[in-house]
């Protein structure tokens, strides 16, 4: 597996995938780093759920089984 580079903030995916934030915090509340859910810390108590491209794929998979 190679190491990741890069990770894209719930805000962006969101955006990326014209889906609601809250639906994707809802969606990976279930998610482990394993599939591609980290969070990133930066100061003070500030933090947000990233997603690895990974993640994203896997969100996408969450997604279209969600649907009616």
């Amino acid at each position: 597996m190679a190491a990741i580079s890069h990770v894209y903030t719930i805000a962006r995916v969101a955006e990326m995938l014209g889906v609601d934030e809250e639906r994707l915090w809802d969606l990976s509340l279930g998610m482990e780093p394993e599939d591609g859910h980290l969070w990133v810390y930066g100061l003070g108590d500030e933090q947000t759920a990233a997603f690895t491209p990974d993640g994203i794929e896997y969100l996408q998979q969450l997604i279209a089984d969600s649907k009616p």
